[in-house]
């Protein structure tokens, strides 16, 4: 089984809180996170494809067509953009790094999975929400 990554950075806005929940619990839960005037990061994101080369090429998966995809699926939708107000996918969702993970591996699954060779398809996507803080949706493995 190879591995094959492709990282991209991205910059957004957001602000984590749960309309189903109070102003003070969101503002004890959630911290300077739940700033009503929205915070910011330089988001790494990383998209990793497993699978057994194409003997052809030796590719799991082309790299450029990777890069085409997460453009088109994530970074279009979501650079230099507010993820609570402006990216449709992500209507109703808390923003945090876990959920933005969840979510964006499966706006990039199918198309990904149709871009891999053989038996190869989306593994994983890491996102870096700072250099120390980071989550990984890896929904194969347990």
């Amino acid at each position: 089984m190879i591995y094959v990554t492709r990282k991209v950075h991205f910059n957004a806005s957001h602000r984590l809180h749960n309309p189903k929940k109070s102003d003070e619990w969101n503002r004890t839960t959630f911290g300077k996170c739940n700033n009503p005037n929205w915070h910011g990061h330089n988001y790494t994101l990383e998209v990793t494809v497993a699978g057994n080369p194409n003997p052809e090429t030796g590719y799991v998966i082309d790299l450029s067509d990777l890069k085409s995809i997460i453009e088109e699926k994530i970074l279009d939708q979501c650079d230099h953009k507010n993820l609570n107000l402006e990216v449709p996918f992500l209507q109703g969702v808390i923003p945090s790094t876990e959920n933005l993970c969840e979510v964006f591996f499966n706006e990039l699954e199918e198309a990904v999975n149709k871009a891999a060779y053989g038996d190869s398809s989306l593994y994983s996507v890491k996102l870096y929400e700072t250099e120390r803080n980071f989550a990984e949706y890896c929904p194969f493995r347990k």
